[in-house]
């Protein structure tokens, strides 16, 4: 039998308590370890990273060191991290915090993520930094703890503000920072009232499509920085002037790319994977055209909810029901309308097979790699799961309306015991899935951020295949137009997505969005779908 060892801790406290009371540091050997312990905290240059020296196991990268640095050194502590998506602003400020704490800069911490990466962050503070961050949830003690992670949701309610407001935090950190862009949101002015020391805002897509969105944000690190609202829009309304602006950001804001990083990255394959209609999935789509050509001019309402249903037909006729149900209620007393929406609700229960569904199937069958599924609804997630389940290959769900504790479990599932996962645009935010390396684009986006942050969930750091993307577009539909005549004359898939920021600059995410379905709802033909659509891209691509 092999004896219990057990470790005297009593000289450890007893140490503690002569360092923190100054007292019984006569005895020669607590002496001479207090000496040592002093010799260890002292910091002999300010230019390197002491925290590299405390974090042997940690691999970090030359672009993640030199933002560090660069944090520390060049912007006081206040700096907004914008790498692209998968290049690991998550380590950069974790490091930056580390290095803060060494130098005994900074105790008390304040972490403002979404709410389904607060264990994310926390596991990798203490796994990969030793840093003792601690979630707050149901029962936050904002004032005793001096690291809380918490969602920027739970932070912002009372009773939890106005304790948060009146603590000096040393530290304050917000990752997905775009969402603060708009200085008139809860979010921007809770976090406008809290003191700081330093400050480190994090997003994969810095806010360049607006001015008064840069103002804001920057205002939030150093208010004043760029003067008054009214002056710097006056300053900086003409192109000629810009240039000066970007000199004035690139102080305050860091954005390593891809293609800058030096670093061998795993390569994307992109595959278009055309899909062909049944005959009844074809007559039901056709007859959702033929509705929303018939009452383009009678409501604004009924053209762009036809438009949102042939996108759903495209997706599912669980999920096309849905909206088609709406319809019916809200037209009921209209005769002509609703015999119509009958007409179309007969063809949706004609439609007894899914097209898209039988190819997400062809693709698993015959592999154990694990595969994540992105749709844009909610009606075709529950869809899909159900239908892999009738061929014995098990999937879990992910989407927004889940608790927290419930995204953590269901990520966990995927990594530990499923072979897919099938996820709504929430999906598309935040996580980590190196452990990933195959994509199904179910439902195309309108916006080419949202596909470029999908694809971020697993081709970033840490990934050691090559990523398989499978975009799926059936054809001779509004999803055909969307990729061929926009996402692929900008180049969106030709390798790294290098053109994002430029098409940001020109568009805002709701715009381009209005502007395809501008396109698509007021066309009288295909030809003069093509016609926009083909300018719209050309903006974008110039």
């Amino acid at each position: 039998m092999i004896p219990t060892i057990k470790f005297d801790e009593d000289w450890s406290y007893s140490f503690l308590d002569s360092l923190e009371n100054n007292r019984g540091l006569n005895n020669w050997s607590k002496y001479n370890m207090a000496l040592q312990a002093g010799k260890k905290r002292l910091i002999d240059n300010f230019h390197e990273l002491e925290a590299t020296k405390h974090l042997p196991h940690l691999e970090i990268f030359p672009h993640q060191y030199e933002t560090a640095q660069k944090v520390i050194n060049e912007m006081n502590g206040k700096a907004v991290l914008a790498d692209e998506v998968g290049l690991g602003k998550t380590i950069e400020a974790g490091l930056i915090l580390k290095e803060y704490m060494i130098r005994g800069l900074v105790k008390k911490v304040l972490i403002l993520v979404p709410a389904s990466l607060v264990t994310q962050w926390c596991r990798e503070l203490n796994e990969k930094f030793f840093i003792p961050a601690i979630e707050q949830r149901k029962r936050p003690a904002w004032e005793q703890i001096d690291i809380t992670v918490t969602s920027i949701d739970t932070a912002k309610r009372e009773p939890h503000a106005s304790v948060i407001q009146n603590i000096d935090y040393d530290f304050i950190i917000v990752d997905e920072a775009h969402k603060l862009k708009n200085k008139e949101t809860k979010n921007y002015q809770f976090v406008r009232s809290l003191k700081k020391k330093f400050c480190l805002l994090l997003t994969a897509t810095p806010v360049q499509n607006r001015l008064s969105e840069v103002f804001h944000l920057i205002s939030l690190l150093k208010p004043g920085y760029l003067g008054d609202e009214s002056s710097f829009e006056k300053n900086y309304k003409e192109e000629k002037d810009h240039e000066q602006l970007n000199e004035l950001i690139q102080k305050v804001m860091i954005r390593n790319r891809r293609t800058d990083s030096g670093m061998d990255w795993p390569k994307r394959k992109v595959q278009t994977v055309p899909i062909t209609f049944s005959p009844e999935e074809r007559e039901l789509y056709e007859a959702v055209s033929e509705l929303k050509n018939k009452y383009r001019g009678f409501a604004q309402g009924i053209s762009f909810t036809t438009l949102t249903l042939q996108r759903e037909v495209c997706s599912s006729r669980e999920a096309a029901f849905m909206t088609l149900k709406n319809l019916m209620e809200q037209y009921g007393d209209h005769p002509e309308i609703s015999q119509d929406l009958n007409d179309i609700a007969e063809k949706i229960n004609a439609v007894k097979t899914n097209s898209k569904a039988e190819q997400v199937l062809s693709l698993i069958q015959g592999t154990d790699d694990k595969l994540i599924i992105f749709t844009e609804y909610r009606a075709t997630q529950l869809y899909l799961q159900w239908f892999l389940g009738q061929h014995g290959i098990k999937s879990v769900p992910f989407r927004g309306g889940f608790k927290r504790s419930k995204k953590d479990w269901m990520k966990q599932l995927f990594q530990n015991q499923v072979q897919v996962l099938i996820a709504t645009e929430a999906g598309g935010e935040g996580i980590n899935l190196q452990f990933c390396h195959r994509m199904i684009n179910y439902d195309l986006p309108w916006n080419p951020m949202r596909i470029e942050q999908r694809i971020g969930r697993i081709h970033r750091l840490g990934q050691e295949k090559d990523v398989e993307i499978y975009n799926f577009a059936v054809q001779d539909t509004v999803e055909d137009h969307i990729l061929k005549l926009l996402y692929k004359k900008i180049g969106l898939f030709e390798g790294v997505i290098g053109k994002l920021d430029d098409i940001l600059e020109k568009f805002s995410d709701n715009q381009l969005e209005d502007h395809v379905s501008n396109i698509l709802l007021h066309s009288e033909s295909e030809g003069e779908i093509r016609v926009k659509m083909d300018n719209l891209s050309s903006i974008l691509a110039k």
